[in-house]
Parts: structure tokens; C-alpha cells; sequence
């Protein structure tokens, strides 16, 4: 391969990796024909991004991104980049497809989720239940709402009790 070749394949990655919030390096060898087309129909019905790159030039779009130095040791054999803006949504593709199929590929080897970095297949139940930054806002405004609402209820069935109370006094 021409070195202009690998200049423009590492601005194209660098430009993918921009595009996109999240990222996942996973091996996918292993997988046939039938298995990968799948693969990738899942992930384009997902709004999910799949790349092949060699170990080389991703390392090298890494690195002119920003500090992922973490994350090289996983930079070995044969490795997809898969992209997303929703944190969990690849984790839990990767866990769901490598069920479906005989080789239990794809696998985990590491993911760059919430400007954190996770190591090892180990870390995709973890991934798979990771919260996005709008659930968690979510939740949050609900648990504030809800001492409010116990103290407006509160307040009025006292309200009304006591209403009630002087109400049957007043008619006796």
C-alpha cells in the first residue's frame, strides 16, 4: 500500500472517530460470509458504525485524535471499530449477535464509552448496562420531583382532613 494511500485511509478514520461519540474495538474473525452481512445490516439498523482497519493505521488515527494510549494493547489480530453516539447500544449488539451465532463473535477487546476507557471482554456486562447522559439527567429530575409531590399531597389530603373534621363539628 502507498504511503498516500495510508495518509488518506488514516484522515478517513480520524474523521469517523470525530463523528462519533463512542467506540468499541472488537474482534470479528471468524465470522462467515452469512454472519458478517448480518452483522452489519444489525448495526446499520442500530445507527451503529462497522470498520475494518488495520491495527496499524487506527493506532496512528489514535493517536493523532487525542490520548488513547490505553487502549493500543488491544490493537492486536484482527480488530472492527464499532462507532456510536449511544454509549450502550454496541456493547449490547455485540452481546446479542455473539449469542446468535457458532463462533461467539464478535468479542469484546476494548471501549472508549464516557471519556472512559474499558480492557477485556469482561468489561461488556458492565458496558451493557451503562447508562446514557439523558437517562441519568432523567432520573435525576425525577428523584427531585418526588419529595415535592409527597409534600404538595401531604398538604392537601391534610387540607381536606381537616376540612372534613371541622365540617362534621360545625354540623353536630
Amino acid at each position: 500500500m502507498k504511503k498516500e494511500d495510508k495518509s488518506a485511509i488514516i484522515e478517513q478514520l480520524k474523521g469517523t472517530l470525530g463523528e462519533y461519540k463512542h467506540f468499541y474495538i472488537a474482534d470479528a474473525a471468524g465470522l462467515n460470509a452469512a454472519d458478517t452481512s448480518e452483522l452489519r445490516r444489525t448495526c446499520f439498523k442500530g445507527d451503529i458504525k462497522l470498520v475494518v482497519a488495520k491495527n496499524t493505521l487506527l493506532k496512528k488515527a489514535l493517536e493523532q485524535t487525542g490520548d488513547f494510549s490505553p487502549l493500543f494493547a488491544a490493537l492486536e489480530g484482527p480488530t472492527a471499530l464499532v462507532l456510536s453516539n449511544t454509549n450502550n447500544a454496541p456493547a449490547k449488539l455485540i452481546k446479542e449477535f455473539s449469542k446468535k451465532n457458532k463462533a461467539g463473535k464478535p468479542t469484546l477487546k476494548a471501549a472508549y464509552v464516557e471519556e472512559s476507557f474499558y480492557l477485556g471482554a469482561d468489561q461488556l456486562d458492565a458496558l451493557v448496562a451503562i447508562k446514557s447522559k439523558e437517562q441519568l439527567i432523567g432520573e435525576i429530575v425525577t428523584l427531585l420531583q418526588s419529595p415535592a409531590k409527597n409534600v404538595i399531597s401531604a398538604l392537601q389530603s391534610g387540607g381536606n382532613t381537616i376540612h372534613g373534621v371541622l365540617k362534621t363539628l360545625s354540623e353536630r
